[in-house]
């Protein structure tokens, strides 16, 4: 039997009330919000809220919510002195990935009870950031910068990592950063936090192997991997031959080209225009370089006879985190802060789902293409006789 390896790509495997995609209009929704609605008027807290509870805020429910977020910052003192004995060149995916399954053991598990779920998943979104920028200030040797209360979600990383408060203009340019990465239906990662919630795993564990997803370089190591072509490119001179030479080899240009958009990704459209803004703040040349990889690509595409390509999320969020001055090897783990509000949503919904009922164990049926020697399968033979 023939068989096609296509990724699951247009199989629905289960309903969803979190997010949708339309790829042909290029169309981004959250809880029936558009997305650049969302990142013109929200928080990123509100944005959060919304993708948990399925609706907007109050006054008085958005302030209960950011409490909780503020007390949950805190982790364990041991567990910052645990990431002082991981060698300081580690993947900080590996030990985002470690530390986040460790919590399970400093906190209660949800078990069945949906309302416990959420406790967890505001624990989670809050303590994430505080790991990462632990991590960057113990391996460099720098002393731990405590969470401050007093500063939004968004403010308040940057400046655990970095040592000093950012500006009004980069914390709000942050902020609509972490909204476009907040959530984009079934992912690689959000499947997989779906697919080992499916089990009754608890919400650490689920979001441990979300991360083991997210850090491959097709899903959110691209962005790492822009910022490494920009940095090999070096020059703005350089941008055009360099693209040229590489698709003539057929290599692919990261930051070019989406899964599901057959236009301009929504969420590139913000980000272009936050990198032009941050480039003018700054002087930088990443900016320039960047929206020329972007033009150069569609124009190589179209001389060649290819298909129509665009930019997806991670062209132009690498030269913001860059600019930002975010290590580039955070730039993975920064997308999980984001994304870890809509995996807690999906892994809630996964486990307490009021859509149409589905198996309560995902488990999809592989093509066997193996070695056959009959019905009654190869026949075994002793070690004395195998050659």
């Amino acid at each position: 039997m023939e068989t096609k390896n296509i990724g699951l790509r247009g199989i629905e495997v289960a309903d969803t009330k979190i997010s949708n995609i339309d790829g042909e209009k290029g169309k981004l929704i959250y809880r029936g919000y558009d997305i650049l609605d969302l990142t013109k008027n929200s928080t990123f807290e509100e944005t959060a809220y919304l993708l948990l509870y399925d609706s907007l805020p109050t006054k008085q429910q958005l302030e209960e919510f950011n409490t909780k977020l503020e007390e949950a910052r805190f982790i364990p003192k041991q567990m910052q002195k645990n990431m002082g004995n991981w060698r300081k060149d580690a993947d900080p995916m590996d030990m985002l990935q470690a530390f986040v399954a460790a919590l399970a053991g400093y906190y209660d598990e949800e078990f069945s009870n949906k309302e416990a779920s959420y406790d967890r998943a505001i624990n989670l979104i809050a303590k994430v950031p505080t790991i990462i920028a632990s991590w960057q200030r113990i391996r460099n040797g720098l002393e731990i910068v405590d969470p401050d209360p007093s500063l939004s979600h968004a403010a308040n990383f940057l400046y655990m990592m970095l040592g000093e408060k950012p500006d009004p203009e980069v914390e709000k340019i942050f902020d609509v950063c972490l909204i476009l990465h907040a959530d984009h239906t079934f992912n690689a990662s959000t499947f997989t936090a779906r697919q080992v919630a499916s089990t009754r795993a608890h919400m650490y564990s689920a979001s441990s192997s979300a991360i083991g997803a997210l850090s491959g370089e097709l899903h959110g190591g691209a962005n790492t991997e822009v910022m490494k072509m920009l940095m090999e490119i070096g020059e703005l001179e350089k941008v055009e031959p360099w693209i040229k030479e590489k698709m003539s080899k057929g290599d692919r240009i990261m930051g070019m080209g989406h899964a599901v958009y057959r236009t301009y990704d929504p969420r590139a459209q913000v980000l272009k225009e936050l990198s032009r803004k941050l480039a003018e703040k700054t002087g930088e040349v990443w900016f320039d370089m960047t929206e020329k990889v972007e033009t150069t690509t569609i124009s190589e595409m179209k001389s060649q006879k290819e298909r129509d390509i665009y930019p997806n999320v991670d062209l132009y969020s690498a030269s913001i985190y860059y600019m930002l001055k975010i290590p580039v090897d955070l730039n993975t783990p920064i997308f999980a802060i984001s994304r870890v509000v809509g995996w807690a949503a999906h892994i809630i919904e996964e486990k307490f789902a009021e859509a149409a009922p589905k198996p309560a164990l995902y488990r999809p049926k592989a093509v066997y293409v193996g070695k056959y020697c009959g019905p009654q399968g190869c026949k075994y033979k002793t070690l004395d006789l195998r050659k």
